[in-house]
């Protein structure tokens, strides 16, 4: 079965069928769970939580030889097909899925794998195995997170503004369990039959760090340090995660540069959201492109870094210096 075509994900996730396995990758944590869940539900009947049914396994039990051929095989004392799920699959996990699918059994299997590339083991193993269906699941486009949210309202029964679904999704897009939740909120708040505009945006999402954040991006760009490192204070005291904060400020210099090199910040896609285009124009006659550039590649690399260490301490001073980075550089263009 290999890899699984967006166009036919919908209907193995709604019966995985046959499949004996699915193995979930990327670097979208959060989209993987929502669909290793929609997995569990369409095989338990709507149910995440069956004990008779479910069996959920760490990294290192499924490790071990034979442990998961063992619970591929076992039956439900309950009857119906069991699922079998690891949420940490790496790839020590390659020969004993090989084991599990030769040793028979009608469980399905499900394995979350995380960002595995085209050379790794696992990965290279099930995409060569018939009756396993591998799914990439990489953060979604500006545009596509756009439209998940305003299919995840509608599924709701709630409406949404096109502008403020585009400023929605360049807030949340990057990550599928904070897109659901600020869905879950937005709904609760507009109400059934209701509409999610821009003040219920403001008032559900853009509050504490995502207001604190945005606050900290606009004045490092524009070159106001003490502004900058006190709203990022505040972002931080209200929980913010550093890597998403730092994905942030790539992605606000992504744009600057975009606009830069287009003369004006008009065909950005999303649009810039109405009350932070005075503060972005303003950004876009101190910043040339080729500085711009320059702070997106710095970032990008402070990016990659995040994958390398769990520390939060670490990705907390990534974070730090690429606003810091900013605002000193606004500033010593702005003096020019």
């Amino acid at each position: 079965m290999a890899k699984i075509e967006p166009r036919r994900l919908p209907a193995l996730l709604a019966d995985p069928g046959s499949t004996r396995a699915v193995l979930l990758h990327g670097d979208d944590a959060g989209l993987a769970r929502e669909r290793a869940e929609a997995l569990v539900r369409a095989v338990l009947g709507g149910s995440l939580s069956d004990p008779f049914r479910l069996a959920e396994m760490t990294r290192e039990e499924a490790a071990r030889p034979g442990a998961l051929a063992g619970e591929a095989a076992a039956l439900a004392m309950t009857g119906g097909r069991r699922v079998v799920r690891l949420r940490d699959a790496t790839d020590a996990h390659a020969g004993p899925l090989k084991e599990a699918l030769a040793s028979g059994g009608e469980a399905l299997l499900v394995l979350e794998g995380g960002e595995l590339t085209a050379r790794s083991r696992l990965r290279a193993m099930a995409e060569a195995a018939p009756d396993v269906a591998v799914v990439a699941c990489w953060r979604e486009r500006a545009d596509e997170a756009a439209a998940t949210l305003t299919r995840l309202l509608r599924e709701q029964g709630v409406g949404v503004e096109a502008p403020v679904a585009n400023w929605l999704a360049l807030r949340l897009g990057e990550d599928r369990m904070l897109l659901r939740r600020a869905v879950e909120v937005l709904a609760l708040y507009a109400g059934r039959g209701g509409k999610v505009d821009e003040d219920a945006a403001l008032a559900c999402v853009a509050e504490g760090e995502a207001a604190d954040l945005d606050g900290a991006l606009m004045a490092a760009t524009a070159g106001e340090a003490r502004q900058a490192d006190r709203a990022l204070e505040a972002a931080f005291a209200e929980g913010a995660n550093p890597v998403m904060v730092v994905r942030a400020t790539l992605r606000h210099v992504q744009r600057l540069h975009e606009a830069a090199l287009a003369g004006d910040s008009g065909g950005l896609r999303p649009p810039v959201f109405f009350r932070h285009k005075p503060a972005f124009d303003r950004a876009l006659r101190i910043w040339p492109p080729a500085a711009l550039e320059a702070q997106g590649a710095a970032l990008l690399e402070a990016e990659k870094r995040t994958k390398t260490t769990a520390f939060r301490e670490v990705h907390e001073a990534l974070a730090r210096a690429g606003v810091a980075a900013l605002a000193r550089q606004a500033a010593a263009l702005a003096r020019r």
